[in-house]
């Protein structure tokens, strides 16, 4: 389970458990590039739909064009970050499984993957509020709703998709929207 303390100390590289926040896609199955879908447009060079891998996808889970995306019209894949939840649904929801191995898996996957961003997404944002000068009662509320965060347990895709309607993410905007006009950024 994630130390989310360590978070609210500045820790964003990760807790007690060695859960990271950033993105190791070595450790991922491509999720982002298999089961979002993308239009054509300036982010993205072609259209591609969801749970489908991407045709710049190689048969080891790399990007073809990788050092080049930008250039190449695939902006919205260098601006994407699942702040590592690709990796944690597949090394601990799936135990290291991939849809490679078995493309029955895929469905599951994605569930699993979208309650894992969110989960990760909302401790980000939460991060990011102890940058704002925060109040001690505000300082205290928000480390109030990163323990709500971890008290849920979602260690599969049942959990996963449970915690993505449930009171803990759900707290997440209401503390957010206290905060407005209400702090002001530190100087540095």
């Amino acid at each position: 389970m994630v130390a989310f303390a360590a978070f609210a100390k500045g820790n964003c590289g990760g807790g007690v458990s060695g859960i990271v926040l950033q993105a190791k896609c070595e450790d991922c199955a491509a999720l982002c590039c298999v089961l979002l879908a993308f239009d054509a447009g300036k982010a993205f060079g072609f259209d591609k739909a969801a749970m489908e891998p991407c045709r710049n996808l190689t048969a080891g889970n790399k990007c073809r064009g990788h050092g080049t995306l930008a250039q190449d019209g695939f902006g919205g894949c260098v601006a994407f970050d699942c702040h590592g939840a690709g990796q944690r649904v597949v090394q601990e929801v799936f135990g290291g499984l991939s849809w490679r191995d078995d493309p029955g898996l895929m469905p599951a996957m994605e569930a699993a993957f979208r309650g894992m961003r969110r989960l990760h997404e909302a401790v980000v944002l939460l991060e990011a509020a102890a940058g704002l000068g925060l109040s001690g009662a505000q300082e205290a509320e928000r480390q109030a709703v990163l323990a709500g965060l971890e008290a849920e347990r979602r260690r599969d895709v049942a959990e996963l998709v449970a915690f993505e309607g449930g009171a803990a993410l759900a707290a997440v905007p209401v503390y957010l929207a206290t905060l407005r006009g209400a702090v002001r950024p530190r100087h540095r």
